[in-house]
């Protein structure tokens, strides 16, 4: 297989800082996107915490494969998904810590999504309502949930559609990295298809720009995912850009 990628952020049209950060870890065939949150710009701190922390664990993983890990392994899921797992509950736990140790950094966190490509196929890894979409053969299909309050209301089917246009607490998340000292990782695992496109985004983009303009974009830069990144982040700034906005492209081509 050949993984091709593009990734770009924006700090948008309304911040005066960029809280989101993204790593392309290509050696690893990881890649991330962390949306932070948190005063005194520390929710630029949580973000670069998460992506550093996560890549660095690949990276001694691969490098030491006797390395102790900081939580036990599931024994009834695949070492691939471990592996993801537990990277991101680190990084978790040491946003977590540094927020107590820190009073200006108290209450910090960050959303996190990440893809990483194995022999059998790619893992997606989420917390948090930054998302990952799936582009293949011209449509797009959103791939994570989540993890957010007005998700809970969707899901309890108790809003209307206006109810949920209108919806005073779009940004209210109920899950990110930094909350607890542990954390949930949505964790799914998937067989691409050849051409198949992975979109990772911060809500800058997904909270500016609708699924179906996306999808458009998508299927007029094909290819060339090093324009599809700035056609798509273009298009949350002519939207409004409220937020950040950071987009990420990956695409598996099967040899």
């Amino acid at each position: 297989m050949t993984i091709r990628k593009a990734g770009d952020t924006n700090v948008g049209r309304k911040r005066n800082h960029n809280e989101d950060n993204f790593m392309i870890v290509h050696d690893q065939l990881l890649y991330i996107v962390a949306d932070g949150m948190g005063g005194h710009a520390a929710g630029e701190v949580a973000s670069k915490m998460a992506v550093e922390t996560v890549s660095q664990f690949f990276k001694d993983t691969a490098e030491d494969d006797e390395i102790t890990w900081p939580f036990k392994m599931d024994r009834q899921k695949k070492y691939e998904e471990n592996r993801l797992v537990t990277a991101i509950k680190y990084a978790n736990l040491r946003i977590y810590e540094e927020a107590l140790a820190n009073v200006k950094k108290k209450g910090m966190g960050t959303t996190i999504v990440a893809v990483n490509f194995t022999k059998d196929g790619v893992y997606l890894g989420h917390v948090g309502d930054s998302r990952i979409y799936r582009f293949r053969e011209g449509e797009l299909k959103q791939m994570t949930e989540d993890h957010s309050l007005l998700n809970d209301y969707i899901k309890m089917k108790v809003l209307t559609p206006e109810e949920i246009e209108n919806f005073p607490h779009k940004n209210v998340i109920v899950r990110a990295l930094g909350m607890k000292d542990n954390v949930q990782v949505d964790v799914s695992f998937h067989v691409p298809q050849n051409k198949d496109i992975f979109l990772l985004c911060s809500d800058g983009l997904s909270g500016e720009v609708k699924d179906s303009q996306m999808q458009d974009i998508l299927r007029e830069t094909g290819d060339d995912l090093t324009t599809g990144v700035q056609r798509l982040i273009n298009a949350a700034c002519e939207n409004g850009g409220k937020d950040n906005v950071t987009c990420v492209l990956v695409q598996y081509v099967a040899d």
